[in-house]
């Protein structure tokens, strides 16, 4: 590799940390995980490395609210439980013979369960 080169890869953002690259290579050559799992973490890692970097010169721009809204838009939070819930009871048939799905039962399940008696 020429010196450009090294200099390149030891000085890109987008280079995972080396404690990182550790770790994959670990769980690849110890058949810990598949490769398709890795690349899909290491894809998540840079995208979600690029994201921070743009959202950190919208921050030196203004006082964070585009970098919120990007961050927002961009990684948006999975409903919770309870949310989870209520989208199947109302996805849900409520006609006569009204029948839920295994996986609706089982989100409403866990709801009800996190719940205090």
């Amino acid at each position: 590799m020429t010196k450009a080169q090294l200099f390149v890869i030891d000085h890109h953002p987008a280079i995972p940390p080396s404690d990182q690259l550790k770790e994959w290579e670990d769980k690849w050559f110890d058949e810990e995980e598949h490769a398709d799992v890795l690349l899909i973490q290491a894809f998540q890692a840079g995208a979600d490395q690029e994201l921070e970097a743009c959202c950190r010169v919208l921050d030196d721009l203004n006082d964070g609210f585009w970098s919120k809204k990007l961050r927002a838009a961009r990684r948006p939070k999975p409903p919770s439980l309870k949310e989870q819930a209520l989208m199947a009871l109302e996805d849900g048939d409520t006609g006569p013979g009204a029948s839920l799905t295994s996986n609706e039962v089982d989100i409403i399940r866990r709801a009800l369960e996190q719940l205090d008696d």
